[in-house]
């Protein structure tokens, strides 16, 4: 099931990518030959407007083959190469920017229709997870947290502050449970050797949907934010802070969607936001192969008056394409031994 799921999710997202060059390209003119889901084998296709729709078999992308971008067709006066860098500029970031208008429709989507989980900031314990601290001293669902070493509690950040990274080996922990109050010693020695935080109490969730107003602003909004995540965590990986452990192929995105959809659809839907959000953003790095990079070429084009040699732009891109297949290479199979090692 996670297997289906994930080839839903990128089947989207690549159509709604390559649907974004696609009308970029149909709306300034340039001839377009073919729209495709997929590489590899052509399954199917069929032909409309005098575009070539087909779906391929492997479908871990897609393309929209424009008239000039190949070399064999670099006489065609109304191609790809032939235009003026502005179009050339629109067409390359219509993709990506497409792939951020997806994420941003499905927040809005996701708040309005079905709405957000939210933790409720009363010092209740909405849920006990088995094994932690909190569990092996009593507490549990529903009781109200009253003091903590002595620190009174009235909301449930005051827990989380008061429980994360103590720094002490127990808690003296007042609570109210069916209308007594009882004080117990959670241990916390146990979470410092572990290297792990909290003491394993969560608050109460609850499900809010919002106005279509606030819809929007939070859909811009949580896009923004995880664009931001995204951008710190490459700068992690670029300054060598990361592992090959760090980085998903096939895979795991697999793993991950079987994960999130346990969690609920709402998880489900942000999480391939996300994936939307990447998709866009790598494909705006100026590496050759990517949309990022015919930007580049193009404002070099803008800027020097005269296009970048083409025949050295498709050798660019041959090897940036080549060296990405690569690296999906190394990272799916790190993704394997990952797998097999639990």
């Amino acid at each position: 099931m996670s297997i289906i799921l994930t080839l839903i999710i990128i089947a989207v997202l690549v159509m709604a990518h390559e649907w974004g060059h696609y009308i970029a390209a149909r709306k300034i003119g340039i001839p377009v030959y073919e729209f495709s889901l997929g590489f590899g084998h052509r399954l199917f296709s069929f032909k409309r407007d005098g575009v070539l729709f087909s779906v391929r078999a492997v479908p871990l992308g897609g393309f929209v083959r424009l008239a000039g971008e190949e070399l064999d067709d670099k006489d065609a006066p109304e191609g790809y190469f032939n235009r003026k860098p502005i179009e050339k500029i629109a067409v390359a970031a219509a993709g990506p920017l497409m792939n951020f208008v997806i994420a941003i429709i499905i927040f809005i989507l996701t708040l309005a229709l079905i709405g957000a989980t939210e933790g409720s900031n009363e010092p209740v314990i909405g849920k006990v997870e088995a094994g932690l601290p909190a569990a092996q001293a009593g507490l549990q669902q529903g009781d109200r947290i009253v003091t903590i070493e002595g620190n009174e509690i009235k909301q449930w950040d005051d827990v989380a502050r008061n429980t994360r990274n103590s720094g002490k080996p127990a808690l003296d922990i007042q609570y109210e449970h069916r209308g007594e109050i009882y004080t117990v010693s959670v241990n916390t020695a146990v979470l410092d050797a572990a290297g792990s935080t909290g003491i394993g109490v969560y608050p109460i969730f609850i499900q809010h949907r919002y106005s279509l107003a606030q819809s929007i602003t939070m859909g811009f909004q949580q896009t923004y934010d995880l664009t931001k995540a995204l951008i710190a965590s490459l700068a992690v990986i670029v300054t060598g802070g990361a592992t090959m452990d760090d980085v998903a192929g096939p895979v795991g995105i697999v793993r991950m969607v079987g994960d999130f959809a346990q969690l609920g659809v709402v998880t489900l839907l942000t999480f391939a936001a996300f994936l939307s959000i990447n998709l866009g953003f790598m494909n705006l790095l100026p590496i050759p192969a990517l949309d990022g990079a015919r930007i580049v070429f193009a404002l070099f084009e803008m800027i020097t008056r005269k296009p970048f040699p083409r025949e050295k732009e498709g050798f660019l891109h041959w090897i940036g394409f080549m060296v990405l297949m690569l690296l999906m290479v190394l990272v799916t199979f790190n993704d394997i031994l990952r797998f097999f090692k639990g």
